[in-house]
């Protein structure tokens, strides 16, 4: 009894021998396969590697190259308005009113000149008449009766008050003043010519000294100046 119970324990330990000896047969096998396997696996970036250390990511580029046929949607064509400076604004002033001063000066110089001796009468009104023709070439402004600038009947107003006379402001009030002339015939130096809406100084021959308009200034014409419309000739001196 004691002999059969050794000899089941020898067959049962073999057995357990023998199948612990084929499970790792087994095992080793499959290990061997995962390490054969895993040293075949090859590693690689999927982006290049940096050759170069950028210093400092943030830092604003200043590269002034640009491609000279690039477009840019045909913004490169835009018009766009230019502003001027303070500095400009008053250079351009400054040259404006220069030319102006220029143009003044060349149309002074084509003014006709009145010979004076041949101007008739004598006295105050003949002196009024050669004061006024002092003024050629000045400004025509519409309101004023400065030499800065003067309308018709602003010019006459002024002459006047620089001998001591004063006249009413507009060119028809002025046509009323001092006495009648009954004629251009009869008109002297210093006379009034004047109606509703022009009014000037006459010095004789025909020619009046006025005021005329915005591009010719103050100047001597002829009576023609009135258009043909009637005008009042008026003696004050």
């Amino acid at each position: 009894m004691a002999l059969m119970m050794s000899v089941k324990t020898i067959i049962s330990t073999s057995v357990a021998i023998i199948a612990t000896g084929a499970m790792f047969a087994c095992v080793a096998p499959f290990a061997s396969a995962d390490s054969a396997q895993t040293s075949a696996v090859v590693s690689s970036r999927s982006f290049p590697k940096a050759s170069s250390v950028k210093k400092n990511l943030f830092a604003e580029s200043t590269s002034t190259s640009v491609d000279e046929n690039s477009k840019w949607g045909g913004i490169e064509t835009l018009d766009v308005p230019q502003t001027e400076s303070q500095g400009e604004k008053e250079a351009a002033a400054a040259q404006s009113a220069a030319a102006a001063a220029a143009s003044r000066s060349e149309h002074r110089a084509s003014i006709p000149q009145v010979d004076l001796g041949k101007m008739t009468g004598t006295g105050t009104g003949a002196e009024l008449a050669s004061f006024s023709l002092k003024f050629q070439g000045y400004p025509y402004v519409a309101g004023g009766n400065t030499p800065a600038g003067w309308d018709c009947s602003g010019f006459v107003q002024y002459v006047f008050s620089q001998f001591g006379i004063s006249l009413p402001r507009t060119s028809g009030a002025q046509a009323t003043v001092g006495t009648p002339v009954a004629s251009l015939a009869d008109a002297k130096p210093g006379d009034i010519l004047a109606n509703g809406t022009h009014a000037a100084i006459y010095i004789g021959n025909g020619q009046v000294m006025n005021a005329m308009n915005p591009v010719q200034g103050t100047a001597v014409s002829d009576v023609s100046v009135f258009g043909g419309a009637g005008y009042s000739i008026r003696r004050v001196m």
